[in-house]
């Protein structure tokens, strides 16, 4: 079942002309990332009994844009899991504007040990984490597939 939650196009999420700018997506796209990650129990940042910091660095983002909206407008936000690799999620979301398509994006995160001074280490995603996830699994034809 996907995660749905709501936006309100702010001014600041704006061009010139009134249009929620592009860049905006990214933005809720990964807001909505971490919200579908609180409502399963995943924390975005956690650390293990060393004191070693995990987290999700994305190694890929898109968004494809159907149709434009203002400010003000509200979007209708859909985000579930679309693939499940050995290090890494990749969601897909759905932006809908008053039932229109709006937008369709995808993120690949991965799941990486963050050690001081080094560069992330991808790992394996727990087991615990991929059940909590679980509920949230979309067809690869679902939403947000790019």
């Amino acid at each position: 079942m996907p995660f749905t939650t709501r936006r309100r196009v702010e001014f600041r999420d704006t061009d010139a002309a009134g249009i929620a700018h592009f860049s905006a997506f990214f933005f809720w796209m990964e807001s909505v990332e971490h919200e579908l990650l609180r409502a399963a129990g995943v924390a975005v940042v956690d650390r293990d009994t060393s004191g070693v910091e995990a987290s999700w660095p994305r190694v890929s983002a898109t968004c494809d844009y159907v149709s434009a909206v203002r400010f003000g407008d509200e979007l209708d936000i859909t985000a579930g899991v679309t693939a499940v690799g050995r290090s890494s999620i990749t969601y897909g979301f759905e932006f809908l504007h008053e039932g229109r398509p709006v937008a369709r994006g995808r993120i690949v995160a991965v799941r990486c040990l963050m050690h001081p001074g080094r560069k992330p280490e991808a790992v394996a995603v727990p087991a615990d984490i991929l059940a909590r996830l679980a509920p949230y699994r979309l067809p690869e034809t679902g939403a947000g597939r790019a």
